[in-house]
């Protein structure tokens, strides 16, 4: 790999093992839908559609695709507390086998959220694809399907962004802290 951009610490997870996760990913989840006529993921915009794209791609069972976008961050590190929902489905998910696939689990409040709001549209299942979950202490939240663990950092690359850069980078890395830093 070349020289990393000067905002990046170091490289948490490789390409080619996000890669591999998401193909083991996709195929735990065709095994565990097996009997299921098809499986509605539910991409969370915008830090999701990478990761989502790779593992719908690699999914061998039949499934939908529709997207929801919220909000609880803004440009900088600082959140609100509260997640707003700014894009909602395009159809109904009653009855339905339903994936939510997240980027990142890092205060567990989207995920608790989504749980909350898709939970009373009566889904057959509601079961969490997240590609990285923060090591923290105080995470209460379910994640049925995980890609990595990852430390308790900023992190870019892969879908995730610091103020929309650095979203498109193939692998995950480490956010140097004076560059969120105030």
């Amino acid at each position: 790999m070349n020289e990393l951009h000067p905002d990046l610490a170091r490289v948490l997870v490789s390409e080619e093992a996000i890669q591999g996760r998401v193909t083991e990913l996709a195929q735990q989840l065709a095994h565990d839908y097996a009997d299921v006529e098809r499986i509605f993921l539910v991409g969370i915009l915008k830090g999701a559609f990478i990761f989502l794209a790779d593992l719908a791609r690699q999914l061998s069972k039949s499934h939908s695709v529709d997207f929801m976008a919220l909000s609880s961050y803004g440009d900088t590190t600082t959140s609100t507390g509260e997640v707003r929902l700014i894009m909602d489905l395009r159809e109904p998910i009653q009855d339905k086998h339903v994936v939510i696939v997240e980027d990142i689990v890092d205060s567990g409040r989207t995920l608790k959220y989504l749980y909350r709001v898709l939970g009373e549209r009566e889904p057959a299942s509601l079961k969490t694809c997240v590609l990285v979950r923060k090591e923290r202490d105080s995470l209460d939240v379910v994640v049925d399907y995980l890609g990595f663990d990852i430390p308790d950092v900023w992190v870019v690359g892969y879908g995730l962004d610091f103020a929309d850069n650095h979203r498109t980078l193939p692998f995950i890395a480490e956010l140097k802290e004076s560059v969120y830093a105030d």
